[in-house]
């Protein structure tokens, strides 16, 4: 049954201002915070956060939400003390725009025109980078685990290396010099060992548009060498094609499960024509991505163990996919769960004209993010009628329907509706599962709630209060954990009430009441994604420094999407 809220929440429209409009300060130093409750004994570790929080810079705006320059935030948690911390990224697009006061560096919604005659800018930021765009290293929407190290990423070609603890910016990286990827997704998903799985598009190589697959060890060459780069030995995993040569599809994430990797390649594309002339037709590369509402949603199912596809053509309705919240298999099958929108108005919505102009007349016309469960047959039997459902088992309701030409039709069964910013025990990413926690957004995609919902009981436990803006919640398991939602949620939370600090809710994520906050005198921004970062010596008493595989469990995956804590992200 549902808990609810503690107060109903204020209407979206008074406080959109307050949280998207405003540049939020930075808190180098460490604050401490003032913690009410009890924080458990066994939680030791960094919550570490991205998300945008410069929208203008000098007279000069940003024309999308995700365009915001990026602002890294960390909560330290001690011996049942919090300390708080933000600093902005400093990558070269931010230090181009501080430098010349105004925004030259180009995001996805926000087209800029630096001064050519000024030599402030390198050649990353010239006219001549817009016909193949240089994309930007604004990295400002998770946060990865490669290796011994850290990474700010975001959806292009460039991911910047950080320190964790001082959130100090460490050096630019490019994807390019190791895998041909032109855009890469900022939700990998982790292995037991700490191998990182990831996949970006290739964008007209050698003739050709794919979709890649790649995998980086957790430990440059197989040695445990520190300060030598993973990224050096990263390796194509597998390769799949385009289904259109100049319209690659749009993916903010993907599922896999033991053997098997899940990829949707959906009706929202990008236009490569387009994009190549956007800057001198003065256009956003966002107004080069379109939905085709005619067009299907294929669904492709690689083969770990062959890294080869699933040869059966597998596709749904149309409809837009930004996070996969769990996969898995089950006698034959391949389960995955996913957030579904019928269109891309969700990301029309975040421009900041809509966030801040006529918002609850504007996102009551966005489509509503459903949890949606598929059901894939891994073997179609040939003898199978046409329109026959090849899903046979229990635990679902989704149907795959054969079609004369050998096709298969999915239906997804609808779970709920009205939830975003998924995360699991990443204990069981990849593995059957029985929670999600995530933000309830209700007809709004502003997070009001936080909600636990039971797959297997389709029940809900929810927390909220008034004039609180919860950000994704975090699983993070208690030590020896034997159920899978033995643990605590964390959320950074944004509050509008003036006379209410913004503070870290820590929840039990077994009966959702709350444990402790920890509240925080500082200008704390509404983020995106990130991880937990457990002490290596969080059981000092125990006197063993090496990791447990309970300690393996506990470090975090990506995962936007997907995910809790846990390597193995989404």
């Amino acid at each position: 049954m549902s808990i609810p809220a503690t107060a109903s929440s204020p209407s979206p429209s008074s406080s959109m201002e307050i949280i998207f409009g405003r540049n939020k300060k930075e808190q180098l130093e460490p604050v401490s915070a003032t913690v009410t409750g009890k924080i458990p004994a066994w939680l030791q570790g960094t919550l570490l956060r991205n998300g945008p929080g410069m929208h203008t810079v000098g007279d000069s705006k940003y024309n999308h939400w995700f365009d915001g320059l990026a602002l890294l935030h960390s909560f330290s948690i001690r011996d049942g003390e919090v300390f708080y911390r933000s600093k902005y990224l400093q990558s070269d697009t931010y230090n181009a725009n501080i430098e010349a006061n105004k925004i030259v560096v180009s995001e996805f919604g926000t087209m800029a025109y630096p001064d050519p005659c000024k030599n402030i800018f390198s050649k990353a930021f010239s006219y001549l980078s817009h016909t193949i765009p240089d994309f930007t290293d604004n990295c400002l929407i998770n946060v990865m685990k490669c290796g011994d190290d850290f990474y700010a990423t975001t959806e292009t070609n460039y991911i910047r290396k950080i320190n964790p603890q001082t959130l100090e910016t460490l050096e630019k990286v490019d994807y390019r010099k190791y895998v041909a990827v032109n855009l890469a997704t900022s939700h990998p998903h982790y292995d037991e060992a700490g191998n990182v799985l990831n996949m970006g598009t290739s964008i007209v190589d050698k003739g050709r548009t794919k979709y890649v697959i790649f995998k980086i060890p957790a430990t440059a060459a197989g040695t445990k060498k520190k300060g030598k780069s993973p990224l050096k030995h990263a390796e194509v995993f597998c390769s799949i094609p385009s289904r259109s040569l100049l319209s690659p599809s749009y993916y903010h994430s993907f599922g896999v499960t033991e053997n098997y990797v899940v990829f949707l390649e959906q009706p929202f594309k990008l236009d490569i024509l387009k994009m190549a002339t956007a800057y001198v037709r003065g256009v956003s590369w966002a107004s080069c991505m379109s939905f085709h509402r005619e067009d299907k949603t294929y669904i492709h199912v690689i083969d770990q163990r062959t890294k080869k596809l699933v040869p059966t053509k597998f596709y749904t309705d149309p409809m837009v996919v930004f996070h996969h919240v769990n996969a898995y298999e089950e006698d034959g099958c391949v389960l995955f769960d996913v957030i579904a929108y019928e269109d891309s108005s969700l990301y029309q919505l975040f421009y900041l004209a809509n966030l801040n102009q006529n918002f609850e007349e504007n996102s009551r016309m966005t489509s509503v993010p459903t949890l949606k469960r598929f059901a894939v047959p891994l073997h179609v039997d040939k003898n199978a009628e046409v329109g026959s459902n090849l899903i046979k088992l229990a635990s679902t309701k989704a149907t795959a329907l054969k079609e004369k030409d050998g096709h298969v039709y999915c239906q997804p069964e609808v779970l709920y509706e009205g939830l975003e910013l998924p995360r699991i025990n990443y204990a069981h990413n990849g593995k059957p599962y029985r929670y999600v926690f995530a933000a309830e957004v209700q007809w709004s995609p502003i997070p009001t709630k936080i909600l636990k919902y039971d797959v297997l009981t389709k029940s809900t436990l929810k927390w909220g209060e008034e004039c609180c803006w919860p950000a994704e919640p975090v699983f993070v398991p208690t030590p020896d954990a034997k159920d899978e939602d033995n643990g605590v949620i964390l959320s950074a939370i944004v509050s509008t009430d003036p006379r209410k600090l913004p503070f870290l809710l820590v929840l039990d994520a077994k009966t959702f009441t709350e444990l402790a906050r920890a509240s925080v005198d500082a200008d704390m921004h509404l983020d995106l994604h990130g991880l937990f970062i457990p002490d290596a010596d969080w059981s000092a008493e125990k006197q063993t420094p090496a990791k447990t595989q309970e300690d393996e469990n506990q470090m975090p995956l990506s995962p936007h999407r997907p995910d809790g804590t846990g390597i193995g992200p989404q």
